[in-house]
C-alpha cells in the first residue's frame, strides 16, 4: 500500500444531492499506518519500504531500569504504578506522536474533540484501581462518608437521543410508536439479564467475577444465537443490542459472544425496560477531548521528566539472562536506537507483541492467534453554526440514528456553559468489525469517500449539514480493539486463571496482580487484548497490575 493512499489530504467541493456551497478542508490525521507497515516490512511481511531491520547497528544505546513499550492506557497505567513504587529510571516508547492509544484527542477549528474513546462510565467497586485514579485527578472525593463524583465532569443533560421514525426521541432504546409486542420483548430481556446477574455475577474488570459454568456456556455461542434460543426476535430490540455491541466491542450480535452481549449490561447498569421505575443509568464522565483528558494527565509527568519517547517504531524486544534489549526506529532521526533495561513491560496489542518479541512465548503466540481486532473510523466534522433540527428531543451529547451503519456522533461543545450555540465539532464513529476486508478498505478508500459516507448518513436528520461544514478530519484505526468472539472467555481463563488467594490482604492483591499479568522471564505483558475486549477499565487495571509486579 502506497503512502499517498492513506496520507492524502486537501480540500474538495463535495458532490451530493445539493450543490456544495464551499470547499471542505481536511484529511487523514491522528494515526500513522505507514509506521506500522515499517514494522511489518522489517518482520518480513508485505508492506512498503521500511526502516532499517532490527539487526542494523544502533546509532545510540541507552540504559534504564525498565522500558515500557507502548503508551496507550495500559502502558500509561503501568508507568504510573512504577512511579508510585519509586521506580523512576524508566523510558516509555510510543509509535505515534502522542501518548494515549485509542484515547487521544485533537483540536479542530480551535475546538477540542476526541479522536477515539470519548467517555468513561463511573466505575463500580470492582474497578478500584480506576477509582483511585479518579481520586488522584480530583474527579471523586469523600463527603460525609460517601464518595461523590465532581459533577462538572459528568455528562450534562440531555445525555443521549435517537433519530427514529423521522423524529428525535430521548434515550437510545426505540420507544416512540413501538407496539406492545416490542415492549414485551424489552421486559423479557430485562428479566433474563437480571436472572443471569443473580445466578453468576458479572464485573468490570471481568476477572473480578471469575467465570462460572453459566458464563462459559454463554461464551460458546454468539449473542445472536442466544437471542434466537430465547425467542427474542423483535427487530427494535435486536437493533439496539447490535448497536450496543458495535459501540463497545467493534462488532455486532452476529459476531460477539453471548457472554459479551450480556456482560455489556450485567457488569454495569443492567437493562431496564420502558416504565421501569428503578431505571437509572450510571453516570458518564466525559470531556470535550474525550478520554484524552485522562491520558494526557497520565502522560504529563513522563513528558516533563523526559521519559516519554514518541515516534518510535519498536522492531525487536529480546529478553536475555542479564536483561532486556529493545531496538526502536526513531522516526525523527531516521535511525535505530537501542534500549537496555533490567525489565520491560510490553503494553502492545498481542499481534504486534508476538511480532516484535524475539522467541515469543507460547502464551503470547496463542493469544495473538486467537484475538480478532475491529477496525474503526472516527470523523471530526467542524461546523461554523448550529444545525437545524428535526422534531422531537433536544440536541444531546450523544446522537444516534436508528438503522445506520455508523454509531452516531457526539457534540464536543455539549459540556460547554456557553449560553448561545455556535460553532462546534461533531465526532462521528463507525466500527467495521463485521465487514469482510474492512481493514484493507479502511486504508484503501480516499478521504472524500469517507466524507461522503458520513454526510450521506448525517444529512438525513440534518439536511443543512453540507452548507455549514468547514472541515472533516478522519482518524483510522486498523486494529482498534479486540472483539470478544465465542471462546474468548475460556481461552482468556486458560491463559491466566485466577485461583484462591492467600489470607494476607497485601500478599493477596500482589498475587492477584501476578496471576493477572502474563510474563516471560524479564518481560511482562499488559494490554486490554489480554481481557479479550477493549475498555478503559480492563486496559488500566492490567497495566497497573504489570507495573506493580516489576521487581525493583
Amino acid at each position: 500500500m502506497k503512502r499517498r493512499h492513506f496520507l492524502a489530504s486537501g480540500s474538495l467541493a463535495l458532490a451530493g444531492c445539493r450543490p456544495a456551497s464551499r470547499q471542505i478542508e481536511g484529511g487523514f490525521t491522528g494515526t500513522s499506518p505507514e509506521r506500522g507497515h515499517r514494522l511489518a516490512a522489517a518482520g518480513g511481511a508485505a508492506g512498503p519500504a521500511a526502516a532499517p531491520p532490527a539487526s542494523a547497528p544502533p546509532q545510540t544505546v541507552r540504559r534504564v531500569h525498565t522500558v515500557i513499550v507502548g503508551a496507550g492506557v495500559a502502558g500509561l497505567a503501568a508507568t504510573r504504578a512504577l512511579r508510585q513504587r519509586g521506580i523512576d529510571d524508566l523510558a516509555v516508547l510510543e509509535l505515534e506522536d502522542e501518548a494515549g492509544g485509542n484515547s487521544r484527542g485533537t483540536v479542530v477549528g480551535g475546538i477540542a474533540c476526541p479522536q477515539g474513546a470519548h467517555y468513561l462510565p463511573v466505575p463500580g467497586e470492582a474497578a478500584h484501581e480506576v477509582q483511585d485514579l479518579l481520586e488522584e485527578l480530583g474527579l471523586r472525593r469523600r463527603v460525609a462518608g460517601r464518595w461523590i463524583i465532581e459533577e462538572r465532569h459528568l455528562c450534562h443533560s440531555p445525555q443521549e437521543r435517537l433519530y427514529f421514525n423521522g423524529a428525535w426521541q430521548d434515550g437510545l432504546l426505540p420507544v416512540q410508536g413501538v407496539g406492545p409486542a416490542t415492549l414485551a420483548h424489552y421486559r423479557r430481556f430485562a428479566e433474563r439479564v437480571q436472572a443471569l446477574q443473580q445466578a453468576a455475577p458479572f464485573a468490570m474488570p471481568a476477572f473480578r467475577a471469575p467465570a462460572s459454568a453459566e458464563h462459559l456456556a454463554l461464551d460458546t455461542i454468539t449473542f445472536q444465537a442466544w437471542l434466537d434460543r430465547e425467542g427474542l426476535a423483535d427487530p427494535h430490540l435486536r437493533w439496539y443490542l447490535d448497536y450496543c455491541c458495535r459501540d463497545d466491542y467493534g462488532a455486532g450480535i452476529a459476531t460477539v459472544s453471548a457472554w459479551a452481549g450480556i456482560h455489556y449490561f450485567a457488569s454495569r447498569h443492567g437493562f431496564h425496560a420502558p416504565g421501569d421505575e428503578a431505571a437509572e443509568r450510571d453516570g458518564v464522565l466525559t470531556w470535550p477531548e474525550g478520554n484524552a483528558w485522562l491520558t494526557r494527565r497520565l502522560a504529563a509527568p513522563l513528558a516533563g521528566a523526559g521519559q516519554l519517547h514518541t515516534g518510535r517504531v519498536v522492531q525487536r524486544v529480546e529478553s536475555g539472562r542479564h536483561g532486556v534489549t529493545v531496538d526502536a526506529f526513531n522516526v525523527a532521526t531516521q535511525s535505530v536506537e537501542r534500549w537496555q533495561a533490567a525489565q520491560a513491560i510490553v503494553a502492545l496489542p498481542v499481534f504486534v507483541a508476538a511480532r516484535v518479541v524475539a522467541n515469543s512465548p507460547e502464551v503470547l503466540r496463542e493469544a495473538a492467534a486467537r484475538t480478532r481486532h475491529a477496525p474503526w473510523l472516527v470523523a471530526n466534522l467542524h461546523i461554523d453554526r448550529p444545525l437545524h433540527d428535526r422534531a422531537g428531543a433536544a440536541p444531546s451529547w450523544d446522537n444516534v440514528l436508528y438503522g445506520s451503519a455508523g454509531l452516531g456522533y457526539v457534540d464536543a461543545r455539549h459540556q460547554s456553559l456557553q449560553p448561545v450555540p455556535g460553532a462546534t465539532v461533531l465526532t462521528w464513529y463507525r466500527a467495521l468489525g463485521d465487514t469482510p476486508e474492512a481493514r484493507a478498505g479502511l486504508l484503501r478508500q480516499s478521504w472524500s469517500h469517507w466524507v461522503e459516507a458520513v454526510l450521506a448518513e448525517l444529512s438525513v436528520p440534518h439536511p443543512d449539514l453540507r452548507e455549514k461544514l468547514t472541515r472533516v478530519d478522519i482518524t483510522r484505526y486498523g486494529h482498534a480493539m479486540a472483539i470478544p468472539v465465542p471462546g474468548m472467555l475460556k481461552s482468556t481463563l486458560l491463559r491466566h486463571p485466577i485461583g484462591p488467594m492467600p489470607a494476607s490482604a497485601g500478599h493477596r492483591q500482589l498475587q492477584l496482580y501476578e496471576r493477572l499479568t502474563p510474563s516471560d522471564g524479564r518481560l511482562r505483558f499488559a494490554h486490554a487484548d489480554w481481557s479479550g475486549y477493549s475498555v478503559f477499565e480492563e486496559a488500566f487495571t492490567r497495566g497497573h497490575a504489570a507495573g506493580m509486579t516489576v521487581p525493583r
